[in-house]
């Protein structure tokens, strides 16, 4: 799967008048996105079938793994769309409580 996507027309917004943020991805790259959801939702209920079918342990594992990688290319084009648009737009307007939220997500990615 390339994970060379481009990831601008993602902006973040405020709710009116609310905390809440939220992004907007453009139609291309939230479609993108989808399509590389699905096909990992696909290899997940592959797996389960595996398990189901008494499939040997280390094809279920292999399995396992190239989901695993999916969902991390997945979360890498997120990862960057969000660098190149809120944090960059927030820390332009001052704010740098981003850097502090954006360590403890990429700690989560990385976990």
């Amino acid at each position: 799967m390339p994970t060379e996507v481009a990831v601008s027309g993602a902006d973040c917004h405020t709710s009116s008048g609310n905390s809440e943020r939220h992004s907007h991805h453009s139609d291309k790259v939230k479609s993108n996105l989808i399509s590389r959801l699905n096909r990992i939702e696909g290899q997940i209920r592959g797996v389960k079938g595996m398990i189901e079918k008494d499939t040997y342990c280390d094809d279920v594992l292999n399995q396992i793994a190239a989901a695993q990688s999916a969902l991390n290319s997945v979360g890498k084009l997120l990862l960057e769309g969000h660098l190149k648009s809120c944090v960059m737009e927030r820390i332009q307007e001052g704010d740098t409580d981003v850097i502090d939220e954006l360590l403890i997500t990429v700690n989560k990615l990385m976990k």
